[in-house]
């Protein structure tokens, strides 16, 4: 199991070193084999092929794991917590060198950073006034486009680039960052599993060791596994030390990114009295709200980064993803509305669904924290799973990443059984489609040949009499009722 895993995230590593945008100055390029692979189409369809199996074998490992942990009774149950973290630090070390995975927003990270150490706004500039290695693996679709996100990774990036120029050394920097995330939600997943009654280990292994967690949150090095980690920590804070130090946490999720401040509303909820009334609701509500956003802008300014990550909040909105909900409905109409001739303006209905989502994502947030049960733990946990995957499903841009946002917390509940069972699948699915993803901009014979892959291996692994059994036997041993 862990063998299986080691290899299959080492098959990820290296195929990703061929599928993966490098800077055009790194000195792996000077590799002769590895720039003939590169360029050619077998090559990088090699390459890709080495990924996809490498996620099938984490994806294998990782539900024998998940099996292993729900069957265990005696001394392994005992352990399997202890089992679990090390099967993350295991599956995971391959990865830490590894150049941005997937998607090239560490590169972005990397730009941005070297800007606030040479005294440019990554608020108010792009990476393209910046020349050199550190920008030539930037997507050019964001290289003059200001930053969305708050003070803290920028800062971070500041540190960094004090020490070295290297992009990749400097997008390594960033996966530590974002693996702070990782630890903290080590650390608070199993305490948010015993409020609802959930065997902390396999909360955990869900949390962290998923096929989701290790190709987009640790291979990807995203932003969001910091903010997500930040956002269980201030959780649990509130409901065993108090809303004050709690909301201050929620403040640093939202300075990496604005959504990690949703968690304040389970910040209040949770350290309410039982039956709190409206008034006591809304006080509380509206200290965690100074609190939380007094340490939003004491960062920004502090930092001397100010607020212009206010005006960034719009720019992933700039793109159209498939797995957005409201993007594909509104589209839907528009098309409907060209198709009819009916002359309308482009767009039209794509701007008033987004818009329409948003403002129900807030209302569901608004609906929550004046309605839900106060004062109890596991109310509070489902109040987090529920604004922020609402947030996400209707989101006017979603990216795979997005959906470690709600994972942990979902992990932590008790699900039934057809729920356990779709998480699972989407850990899963989520974490073998993410080489399909941004990073295979226009790269069609790959997007093809990678589905066709990822439709052979999703069903050995999840829909086949044994992988069934093995599914079953996760969701109904520890999933549902756990002293």
């Amino acid at each position: 199991m862990f063998t299986r895993g080691l290899t299959g995230s080492v098959l990820v590593l290296l195929g990703g070193l061929v599928v993966s945008t490098l800077p055009r100055s790194t000195q792996l390029l000077q590799v002769g084999l590895l720039v003939e692979i590169r360029g050619s189409e077998v090559g990088r369809m090699a390459g890709l092929t080495v990924v996809l199996l490498g996620l099938g074998l984490l994806a294998a490992a990782w539900l024998a794991l998940c099996r292993h942990v729900a069957v265990a009774v005696g001394a392994e149950r005992d352990g399997a917590l202890v089992l679990v973290r090390h099967a993350v630090v295991v599956w995971s070390a391959p990865l830490l060198l590894a150049p941005p995975l997937f998607s090239r927003d560490g590169w972005s990270y990397a730009a941005q950073g070297t800007m606030a150490h040479v005294g440019i706004s990554p608020y108010d500039h792009g990476p393209s006034v910046l020349h050199g290695p550190v920008v030539q693996a930037v997507d050019p679709m964001w290289m003059d486009t200001a930053t969305p996100y708050g003070p803290l990774p920028l800062v971070a990036g500041d540190l960094f680039a004090d020490v070295t120029g290297n992009p990749w050394i400097l997008a390594i920097g960033h996966r530590g960052v974002a693996l702070i995330g990782l630890v903290l939600l080590a650390w608070a997943v199993p305490r948010m599993a015993r409020w609802a009654g959930v065997d902390p280990a396999l909360a955990s292994v869900v949390a962290l060791a998923s096929p989701l967690m290790l190709a987009n949150g640790v291979g990807g090095l995203h932003n969001d596994l910091l903010m997500v980690g930040l956002m269980a920590a201030a959780l649990v804070v509130a409901a065993e030390h108090g809303w004050a130090l709690a909301a201050v946490l929620g403040g640093c999720a939202a300075a990496v990114k604005a959504p990690g401040g949703l968690v304040c509303v389970a910040v209040a909820l949770v350290s309410l009295p039982v039956l709190a009334t409206t008034a006591e609701r809304l006080r509380r509500l509206g200290g965690v709200a100074v609190v939380s956003l007094g340490t939003l802008v004491g960062l920004s300014v502090v930092t001397g980064l100010g607020l212009g990550w206010v005006g960034g909040l719009t720019v992933p909105a700039t793109v159209n993803t498939p797995l957005s909900l409201t993007t594909l409905v509104g589209g839907a109409f528009d098309w409907v509305a060209r198709v009819l001739g009916t002359g309308l303006p482009n767009a039209l209905f794509l701007d008033l669904v987004r818009q329409a989502g948003t403002v129900t994502a807030a209302g569901v947030a608004v609906w929550v924290a004046l309605t839900w049960p106060t004062g109890r733990r596991e109310p509070a946990l489902a109040a987090v799973a529920v604004v922020v995957g609402t947030l996400v499903v209707l989101s006017p841009v979603v990216h795979l990443w997005y959906f470690l946002w709600v994972t942990p917390f979902l992990a932590a509940l008790r699900l039934g059984r057809v729920a356990a069972s779709g998480l699972l699948a989407a850990s899963v699915v989520l974490g073998l489609v993410a080489p399909l993803d941004s990073s295979l901009h226009g790269a069609y014979l790959a997007i093809v040949l990678g589905s066709m892959l990822v439709a052979v291996l999703v069903p050995v692994l999840l829909l086949t009499r044994s992988a069934r059994n093995r599914l079953d036997k996760i969701v109904r041993s520890r999933w549902l009722a756990v002293p």
